[in-house]
């Protein structure tokens, strides 16, 4: 086996190891106790974080930390998971969010997709999109 493949091989084990604890964190921001709890949000978000919402809204980490904890709640739902390791340090994660309907709110899917970066011995979102997916 070559350099590359072994370097190849060693990226997929390391996604494949990273994958589990990067969904509980995506799952951990769409749950009710962490959306609720400017601090915990506050732990994962990255001072640079940014979104582009599945409504078209830019999302700063000041905005995010301002306005989340006060949103309606909507239960939501994570298929077709995927992390892959762009760096020693970064990661890449793809994945389908199911909202579902509570309220006024109808049922919707989104597409989301997101950075994470190692940093002072944890994992920090620094970047999120959403994407809907028509209905």
């Amino acid at each position: 086996m070559d350099h590359t493949q072994e370097q190849t091989r060693e990226q997929t084990q390391d996604s494949a190891r990273l994958a589990p604890q990067l969904q509980a964190l995506e799952a951990a921001l769409q749950s009710q106790a962490v959306r609720a709890d400017s601090a915990r949000l506050a732990a994962l978000l990255a001072d640079e974080f940014v979104e582009f919402g599945s409504s078209g809204k830019l999302w700063t980490r000041a905005a995010t930390l301002s306005d989340l904890p006060a949103e309606d709640f909507c239960p939501r739902s994570i298929s077709d998971f995927q992390a892959r390791l762009l760096a020693d340090n970064v990661a890449f994660v793809s994945y389908r969010s199911q909202r579902h309907a509570s309220g006024a709110l109808p049922a919707s899917a989104s597409l989301r997709s997101s950075l994470w970066k190692w940093r002072d011995g944890r994992w920090q979102m620094i970047f999120h999109q959403g994407t809907p997916v028509p209905g």
